[in-house]
This record gives C-alpha cells, sequence and structure tokens, in this order.
C-alpha cells in the first residue's frame, strides 16, 4: 500500500519564539516570503501526497486561513492586474486536500499522531514537522517513502550531527544494510538525547518519519513519559519488537527553524538562493561590516 497522506503536527505553542509567537502560530513565521508550515506542505505534494492531516490546536486558526480560499484578496490582485501573485495565492489553497484535527491538550508528539487516527486510518502514512525545513533536489519525505517501498517498514530520517550536538536529538543504533541500499540502516535501537559518552551513534532523528498503521496500537498502549507526554520515540521502540524500523540518510539541508539561529540560517541561506533576489541580497550582506 502506497503512501498518501501525511500528518502535520503544529499544536505547540512556540514559546521559543515568544513574544512574537504570541498571536502568531509559529508555523506561520516568514522564511523570505513564505511562511514556514507552506514549505513542508510543498514538500509533501512535491512526493506525491495526496491528503494532509494537520494537528492543530485552538491558537491556530491563521494556518487554517492560509490554506484556504481568500476570495476578496484574489478579487484585489486580479483588479490590479497583479496576475503573477494571484496564481502564487491561488495555488496555496490547490496544494492539496487539507483536513484538521484539534489537539485539545499538549501531550508530546506521539499524543499528536494518535489524534490524527481516524483520519488516517489503516495505511502507512508520513509523519512531517514543519520546524525542519529540509532543502535538495529530493522532496525529504519523498526519499523516505521510496526507503518504505524497499523495506515495507517504518522508517526514520536520519543525519550524522557533531559527537557533542547528540544530546539535542533522539539518536539511533543500527547498522548500514549495504551497497545495494546507500543511506539505509537497520536500527536496532533508539537513545533520547544521549549524552556524548553515552550516544550509540551520531545518526541523529529529524522531523520525517513514515510508519505503519501499527504505531497507534503501540501509541495507545505507550505510558506517558518525561513532562506527561506521550513520546513518538517510545512507541516506535515498541514498535520495534514486532516490526522492523529504518533509518535513513536522506540527501539534503536541514534547518532547524524552531529554534531563532535555524530561523534566521533559514532565512538567510533561502534568500540568497533565490533568483529574484539573491544576487541583491548578497551584495547587501558584502557592504556589511563583520568585524
Amino acid at each position: 500500500m502506497r503512501v498518501r497522506k501525511a500528518v502535520f503536527p503544529v499544536a505547540g505553542w512556540g514559546t521559543r519564539f515568544l513574544p512574537a509567537t504570541k498571536a502568531l502560530p509559529k508555523e506561520m513565521l516568514p522564511l523570505v516570503d513564505k511562511p514556514v508550515i507552506q514549505y513542508a506542505v510543498e514538500e509533501a505534494v512535491a512526493a506525491g501526497i495526496e491528503q494532509v492531516v494537520i494537528v492543530t490546536s485552538s491558537q491556530k486558526r491563521a494556518i487554517e486561513d492560509h490554506f484556504d480560499l481568500n476570495l476578496e484578496l484574489e478579487q484585489l490582485l486580479e483588479s490590479r492586474g497583479d496576475i503573477e501573485m494571484l496564481r502564487q495565492i491561488r495555488a496555496i489553497s490547490d496544494l492539496a486536500q487539507i483536513s484538521y484535527v484539534r489537539q485539545k491538550e499538549q501531550l508530546g508528539l506521539g499524543h499528536a499522531v494518535l489524534v490524527a487516527k481516524e483520519l488516517v486510518g489503516h495505511e502507512p502514512f508520513a509523519v512531517i514537522l514543519p520546524d525542519d525545513v529540509v532543502v535538495g533536489e529530493r522532496p525529504c519525505i519523498g526519499q523516505l517513502i521510496h526507503a518504505y517501498e524497499r523495506t515495507h517498514s517504518s522508517v526514520v530520517a536520519v543525519m550524522e550531527v557533531s559527537h557533542e550536538a547528540t544530546a539535542r536529538y533522539g539518536v539511533i543504533a543500527g547498522e548500514a544494510v549495504g551497497p545495494d541500499d546507500p543511506g539505509l540502516y537497520k536500527v536496532s535501537g533508539l537513545v533520547e538525547k544521549p549524552e556524548p559518552g553515552e550516544a550509540p551513534s551520531n545518526l541523529a532523528i529529524i522531523g520525517r518519519y513514515i510508519l505503519t498503521p501499527k504505531i497507534f496500537e503501540k501509541l495507545e498502549q505507550t505510558p506517558r513519559g518525561a513532562g506527561g507526554e506521550i513520546q513518538l520515540t517510545d512507541a516506535i521502540e515498541a514498535l520495534m519488537k514486532e516490526q522492523d524500523v529504518y533509518g535513513y540518510a536522506f540527501d539534503g539541508v536541514r534547518y532547524d527553524a524552531g529554534t531563532t539561529m535555524g530561523w534566521l540560517e533559514a532565512s538567510i541561506e533561502l534568500a540568497l538562493q533565490r533568483p529574484d533576489i539573491g544576487g541583491q541580497f548578497r551584495q547587501y550582506l558584502q557592504t556589511l561590516d563583520l568585524s
């Protein structure tokens, strides 16, 4: 069964970006002139995802408005003759079939995925964390879908991090599958935020997953952990006792747009890549005295 649906957990408060996120969802913060979540939805659509399930909360109405029609704005742009911008605005509401479900309590990533159970149904699905912006020639989630099609098993995206950085991530233990499957690892264990001396590898999990529907059963059985939250990694570990799980070292550059520094890095580097403003922006940066 192919992967048709993607779950986007976006119900969190975004406290790292306060006061900007007091009234604006962090997923709507712009990277250049496009909100963070739009990059993730476009990635999913480019990989063949047909239905997007956004797990939201009462503070996130702006996300729903962004992907909805805005007839008054479209009429304004049309009357001004701004056809290119009109095309871009219409394309947002036409990106995918989007459904919304509320996460009424902030009980962790695992709980957010579980909330989407009824909309996902009994089929494999993607989980995409919009805070992780991944730029590359091929959509990151598409690379994981391809790995799923080869293994028929759950797949988590991994990337190499420095020895000192392992304490910020979930880290896998595992072995490379072999030369016929470059970048693919058979996962034998998961360690959440290990100290550098205790990390089983330097392969850190980032916010892209392909999961089999068996994960919902494991999430329902997962007790609350630190902070009273249901951890997705705990459920994946339980899943590994019954099904294989793989890690895939994707091709692309990942920005942690959920942190101020990562958001700034993404903003600058994405602006430099833009054909319409990149050259002018580069010239501006060269005028700055950074000594």
